[in-house]
């Protein structure tokens, strides 16, 4: 009679000791940690609009361009016509934001990004000059790692050349306000690399057949941009 006393407390004791699952219950599990970044560009030019910005949040493996190798069919689209759209749904980037619009001199956009942080790390930027065959402002593979919340960097952004478009400033090439021609072309005539842009030349220098005046030179940088953790 004591043995099962003994082995009945044992048992009480062991249940007490055990959790109890509910199958019924429905709290939901754990909700992933976000976090939140603001990124702002701001168009330093005098007679270039930009491109709405394409702005990617990736990993390590991924880069908008590199300089000196060849660009993307994505990058081409972008630099060569201002569409952000295949940049924008390129399956190695895990989020994608796009800007409101067009982003004219002296004005800036800016795209708030939330996101997975184990999904991305790093950040892409690229809008292109309008007022030009394949040039655009970019930066790529920036870590997001150093900021805080509240934390911000800026980075003068360089303008590049795509390399995928000759740069005849020609009213039939070149798709911006100022000729109003034609934007993508699948054939390359250019040397095919991403490289620093020489600039324009314009009518105003020399380039009879240039579409562009003096009003559509740029220096570098093209454009400032700003990353603010917000969370």
């Amino acid at each position: 009679m004591k043995y099962r006393l003994l082995l009945i407390a044992t048992s009480a004791t062991l249940l007490a000791g055990c959790p109890i699952f509910d199958e019924d219950d429905d709290t939901p599990p754990p909700a992933d940690t976000m976090v939140s970044y603001t990124v702002e560009v701001r168009n330093l030019t005098s007679n270039q609009p930009l491109s709405p910005l394409a702005v990617l949040a990736h990993d390590a493996d991924y880069q908008m361009f590199e300089i000196g190798q060849p660009a993307s069919n994505a990058l081409e689209l972008m630099a060569e016509s201002g569409d952000n759209s295949e940049l924008l749904n390129d399956a190695a980037v895990a989020y994608s934001f796009s800007g409101a619009g067009v982003i004219l001199p002296s004005q800036s956009d800016s795209v708030t990004m939330t996101f997975n942080p184990d999904q991305a790390q790093y950040v892409s930027v690229g809008s292109m000059l309008v007022n030009t065959n394949d040039g655009f402002v970019g930066e790529t593979q920036i870590s997001l790692s150093s900021l805080a919340v509240g934390d911000s960097m800026s980075i003068n952004m360089a303008v590049w050349d795509s390399g995928t478009e000759a740069n005849d400033e020609a009213a039939a090439t070149v798709p911006g306000p100022a000729a109003g021609g034609e934007g993508f072309n699948s054939n390359r005539d250019d040397n095919d690399r991403v490289s620093f842009h020489a600039g324009v030349i314009s009518q105003d220098d020399g380039l009879a057949t240039s579409a562009l005046n003096a009003t559509h030179r740029f220096l570098n940088p093209g454009a400032r941009l700003t990353i603010t953790r917000t969370e």
